[in-house]
């Protein structure tokens, strides 16, 4: 079943907030990590104030605010503002997808995020790991499990170490985590993941940090 929609809409895709949706009701809709924001994201990845959305002439237009970890539109990152078209992907930080849903367009009632089509999958509510259909078990600690969901979420894009210590450490600045202690996070996860599937996953990207391989084998 399907609506028309009298204002744009943002759609969450993924992740604890998915299938939620907002109605962008102003001329300026500010996302973020912060209290007086129109969306707040709960996730420390996400800037105080991420992104901001304007209205003007009849064109919204998705503008990034200097933050830490970067806007994606479509799988690119961009650099200041763009202008937003109907069924547009917005990734907040690489953990939060929005698809925007324009003035003209309908939208279901009920949406189900799409699952990605590797052997690999995930289950962030039971915070489980599926592999070729069977689960991983013991689970993985919650480290390697935020590790791998930051990886996951990324679907293929490198992950920085900065990003790995934000997420996976969060609240540390970075202090006290060595480059070895990053190095042996992976190596563990590998290692878990390597008991269904010895496929390697995990992709060092050498100067720049890590990436997912879930493409279908």
């Amino acid at each position: 079943m399907i609506t028309m929609n009298e204002k744009p809409v943002l759609v969450a895709r993924e992740g604890q907030l998915a299938g939620q949706r907002w109605t962008i009701d102003s001329d300026e809709f500010l996302i973020g990590r912060g209290s007086d924001c129109q969306i707040i994201l709960p996730e420390r990845q996400v800037s105080r104030h991420h992104v901001r959305i304007t209205h003007e002439n009849g064109r919204y237009t998705l503008h990034d605010l200097d933050s830490r970890n970067g806007t994606h539109l479509n799988g690119s990152q961009i650099e200041g503002s763009t202008v937003l078209q109907d069924g547009d992907e917005i990734s907040i930080a690489l953990c939060v997808k929005l698809v925007f849903v324009g003035t003209d367009a309908t939208i279901p009632l009920t949406f189900e995020p799409p699952t990605q089509e590797g052997n690999l999958q995930i289950d962030e509510a039971q915070r489980a790991v599926i592999i070729n259909g069977e689960e991983l078990d013991p689970p993985l600690s919650l480290a390697q499990f935020r590790l791998l969901e930051l990886l996951y979420n990324g679907e293929g894009a490198v992950c920085s170490r900065d990003d790995i210590v934000e997420v996976v450490w969060p609240g540390t600045d970075g202090l006290g985590v060595s480059e070895q202690a990053i190095d042996a996070l992976v190596r563990r996860l590998r290692d878990r993941l390597a008991e269904l599937d010895e496929y390697n996953y995990i992709v060092t990207v050498r100067g720049h940090g890590f990436r997912i391989d879930n493409e279908p084998h």
